[in-house]
This record gives structure tokens, sequence and C-alpha cells, in this order.
């Protein structure tokens, strides 16, 4: 198949959903089809077989972008055209809500990577969400990269096509060749007796950084060497909200006294990334809107084998087991999460079998097998036509 992806971002730029596209799109040429992407002009332009052909050619998502998307689309002579959706990644633009009403012989599938809403005008209130089901219910498919999502938007009248396939790691376990983790360890500053604690993802208000700062405030306050280290980038590409947020945690980091137990890596490559995440005793991931297989740092904790703490989900994660692959708590409660990390640094039993747990868990979310249900569901909808 000759397979079309819109993307809001792309490598270089900085963010989750750029990453999957290209994990997905590398997956799905090794399979045989062929792979076209449009996005942002900050994105390096790709022409070879090897990598999928890269148009860079987005300077804002407004209505003008919708026509060079449909020039482009026809040029390339799509079978399918896949939107990767995250309304930040697209500035909070609306235009992007009735691209497949303005496209024509082509297949057009939406995948939400979350359900958030745009911003549209001042006090657009309701319109917001139904923007976004107008963008479900417009596209001949849609793919949901989790349960809850899948849950709300069956509940939703005139959606095609409905479809549940997870995101995988961004991040694959491959350290620097000379990998040696007492040695990376002292590197970054850490004593061999201290508590690493790792967080990897953007600051971001839904992540819960608030109540990590606060809960390594009170494990140190009862005698425990924890040390945070904040894996990645910290605001991203797409979001300017991160960066408003970024400047409070900057600040409550000095008001809790930790300017001295925080090791920030700043953004770094995929080898760097895993190499900090083998370094971590724990992995912090206490998200307040509860853990969801959406989340792309969780993926890369699960193939880490990763010891994680992280928070009670929302909706129901069966495959997700307390205590065999996660230690779960509520959000929001700084006292629960240093609970959990003073009793996991005490239990290295605990800590491997859950890695080792986490780690067989991610084989379920390997790129290959995300590519093949993918493209299942693309023909899928082409024999619809």
């Amino acid at each position: 198949m000759r397979i079309g992806q819109i993307t809001g971002e792309y490598p270089p730029m900085q963010g989750g959903v750029g990453a999957f596209t290209q994990e997905l799109a590398r997956a799905l040429i090794e399979q045989g089809h062929e792979l076209f992407v449009f996005t942002d002009h900050r994105a390096a332009e790709v022409n070879n077989h090897a990598s999928p052909h890269v148009t860079a050619d987005a300077h804002a998502w407004g209505w003008g972008t919708l026509s060079r998307i449909r020039r482009w689309a026809a040029a390339q002579q799509l079978d399918v055209l896949n939107i990767q959706y995250q309304a930040a990644a697209y500035n909070m633009a609306a235009s992007i809500h009735i691209l497949p009403v303005r496209l024509s012989g082509v297949c057009v599938v939406t995948t939400f990577h979350d359900l958030l809403v745009p911003y549209l005008f001042p006090k657009a209130g309701p319109l917001r969400y139904q923007a976004v089901l107008t963008l479900a219910r417009s596209s001949d498919g849609v793919i949901v990269t989790n349960r809850g999502d899948e849950e709300r938007l069956s509940a939703e009248k005139s959606i095609a096509k409905l479809q549940h396939i997870p995101i995988g790691s961004n991040i694959r376990p491959t350290p620097p060749a000379d990998y040696n983790r007492a040695v990376w360890r002292a590197a970054l500053g850490f004593q061999p007796n201290d508590v690493v604690v790792g967080y990897f993802g953007f600051l971001n208000a839904s992540k819960g950084i608030e109540t990590l700062l606060q809960s390594v405030r009170i494990a140190r306050n009862n005698g425990l060497p924890v040390k945070l280290l904040m894996i990645g980038g910290r605001t991203g590409t797409s979001d300017p909200a991160n960066i408003i947020y970024a400047r409070e945690i900057d600040q409550m980091v000095e008001e809790l006294g930790l300017l001295d137990h925080i090791n920030w890596t700043g953004f770094v490559d995929d080898s760097a990334v895993s190499g900090h995440l083998m370094a971590a005793d724990l992995i912090a991931l206490p998200y307040r809107d509860g853990v969801s297989f959406r989340r792309g740092s969780l993926m890369a904790a699960l193939a880490h084998g990763c010891a994680i703490i992280t928070t009670h989900p929302e909706v129901d994660v069966p495959d997700l087991v307390e205590d065999v692959h996660v230690r779960m708590i509520a959000p929001d409660s700084p006292t629960a999460l240093a609970i959990a990390i003073e009793d996991l640094a005490e239990n290295d039993a605990l800590r491997a079998k859950m890695g080792a747990n986490a780690r067989a868990l991610a084989d379920q979310f390997a790129w290959d097998t995300i590519a093949q249900r993918t493209a299942a569901f693309y023909e899928e909808l082409r024999c619809g036509e």
C-alpha cells in the first residue's frame, strides 16, 4: 500500500506523536509498504527508500495548509491517509478537524492519541469536543490507543469503524555500546547508596510532577537518600503551556530545597535515554489522570524492565496488574508516593520481579505487531470502499 501520514510534529522535533509516527512508518516500510509523511516545516525532509518520504511543508495548520495536503495526497497517489491527531501537535488549530471532508479519492483514518480538545476560540465550551467528534465522524476509520478513549467514542453515534491499537515504546532498550551502570550513575553524580528515582517525559500539568517533588522531600526527611533523575527534554516542541508549567516546577524545586538532589538530563538521544532509564532504581510516573497505555513514557519504562510506581487508572487496564507489573498509588498523593518509594527501595527482590514482568508485558507492544494490526485495519477499510 501507499500510505500517507499527517502529523503535527516529526523528528527532530521533540514530541511523542512525532516519535510514534516515525516508529510506525519504519515498521510499515519493513513490511513492504511505501510511506509518505506530511508534517511541520521544522521537521527534517527525507526522500529515500529506507525511510518515509517526509514533506515538511506546514508553517501553520490553518486553512491554507489543507489545500497543500490535498495536492500532496493526490501527487503521492495514496491508498490510505492516516491523521495522527493530538490537538497540541497542531497548535490547537481548528482546520485539521475538517480535513477528511476536504479529501477525495483516498481512505482517511484518524488515530486519536488522546481526546483532549482544541482551543478554537474563547468560550467555545462544548464546541471543542464537537470538533473532535467531527473529525472522528468524517473519517472512514478511527484508531484509539487506549481502552478509555475506546469506551468514550464507542458511545458516540455515526463513527464508521473504531479500532483499538496500542502504541509501543519510542525508546528501544539500546544503551551505548560501552554502557556500565555503575560508571553511568557515578558520572551523573550519584553515590552508590543513593536511591535514584527516575522520571521520563515532558513537564506537563497532567503528569503529577508536583506530587513527585513533594514525595522526594518527604522521603528525604524520613532519612532515605533519594535523588531524582529527570530524563529527557523539559517542554517539547508543540505545547507552549509546558513552558509556563516548567517555570512553576523550577520554583517549587527551589522552595522544597531540592536543587542539589535533582539531575536534569535535558534532551538527549535515544541511546542516552535508554542508559538513564537503566540507571534508575525506580521510575515514578504519578499521572494525575491515572495510568494508561497511551503514555509513551510508561511504554518506555516497561520496555526497559523498570520497577515502576504509577497511579491507579481511571478506566480499568486489565493487563497491568498491581505489584506484578507496577506499584499503583492514588493520584495527587505525595505521602502515598513517598511510602511506595521507601517500600520498594528496601525490597530488591520485588523490584527485580516487577521489572522482569514489565519487560515481558512490553513484548505485547512490539512495533511489528502494531504495524501489522494497523495495516490490516487499512486493508479492511479499503475493501469496504
